[in-house]
Order: structure tokens, then C-alpha cells, then sequence
């Protein structure tokens, strides 16, 4: 059984965005703990219909989610990903069709870190363009807590049915 690594408790008194870094921060460890200790055939087996819901397509696409919510949309950093999305509207997914659970999850958790490095330094209420729209970085927190714990519960249930291991 896979031992579960340090998550942040959110406090229970702490500011604003104090709470909503360590909720997303507690479901990234959640999700990066149901992840670990899987074989590479386990980390891909396809339980479900959809080849592309596996957990390591989960992570891989929870990685690329993290790089375009904080990278391109807070940060103004060009989207690497644009034109591969435009080819194939899944290729998010397809790094963790063939890429080392590993590798992954080290990705993902060095995007993590960007993506907090680049909020820190933000006003939760700054307005920047999105879609010809305004978005604030409290709306991009929320949502990532969203994406990060909605998917954090298909990694669970996905865990639980390769290998039995259930927990928090």
C-alpha cells in the first residue's frame, strides 16, 4: 500500500488565499498519492470505455490543465499546447499513453510549483482578458480545486479498482 504523502490541511482560520492555495495544494497531493506505487500496466490499464481515462491519462492531462489555467491564462505565456489541441482536441490525454508514470508525476509536480510561483505574485482580484471576457486569479483557484479534486475522484475510484487501495 502506497503511504500517503504530506498533505497541506487547509487552516482552518487562514485568509483567503491562504485556503484556497492549500485546498488546491491538499487535492494535488491527493492526486499525485493515489498516483504513486502503480506499475506502468496498472497506471494504464482502461477500466472504463474511454482508452483515455486511465490514471495516467488523468495525470497527464491535470499537468497540461495546470500549465494553461496559470501559464497562459495568469501569466500571458504563449500556450505550447495550441496547435497539438488543435490537431487532436485529446492530446492533453496522450502523454500518458506511453510516458513513465515517473516522469508524470514529476511533470506535474514541477508544474504545480510554476503554477504556484506565478499566483504568488498576483492580486486575487486582478482583472486580465480571457476570451474577451475579464478573469480574476481567485476564479482560476477555485476552478483549479474543481478540476484537481473532480479528477483527484476518478484517480480514487480508478486506484481502487486495480489494486484495491482506498483511502481519504
Amino acid at each position: 500500500m502506497t503511504e500517503a504523502p504530506m498533505r497541506p490541511e487547509p487552516d482552518l482560520a487562514g485568509g483567503e488565499r491562504d485556503q484556497l492555495v492549500d485546498f488546491l495544494n491538499h487535492q494535488r497531493g491527493t492526486v499525485v498519492w493515489k498516483c504513486s506505487g502503480l506499475t506502468e500496466e496498472q497506471a494504464r490499464r482502461q477500466l472504463v470505455p474511454s482508452e483515455l481515462t486511465t490514471i495516467a491519462t488523468l495525470l497527464a492531462h491535470l499537468r497540461w490543465v495546470e500549465h494553461y489555467w496559470f501559464e497562459v491564462v495568469l501569466d500571458g505565456q504563449p500556450d505550447s499546447w495550441e496547435e497539438a489541441l488543435r490537431a487532436d482536441k485529446d492530446a492533453e490525454f496522450r502523454p500518458g499513453l506511453t510516458e513513465p508514470m515517473s516522469t508524470l508525476i514529476e511533470d506535474y509536480r514541477r508544474q504545480c510549483a510554476a503554477s504556484d510561483e506565478i499566483v504568488a505574485k498576483l492580486d486575487l482580484a486582478a482583472e486580465l482578458p480571457f476570451r474577451g471576457r475579464r478573469i480574476n486569479p481567485r476564479w482560476v483557484l477555485i476552478h483549479m480545486i474543481e478540476e484537481t479534486a473532480r479528477h483527484a475522484g476518478h484517480i480514487d475510484l480508478l486506484r481502487e479498482l486495480t489494486d484495491g487501495f482506498t483511502g481519504q
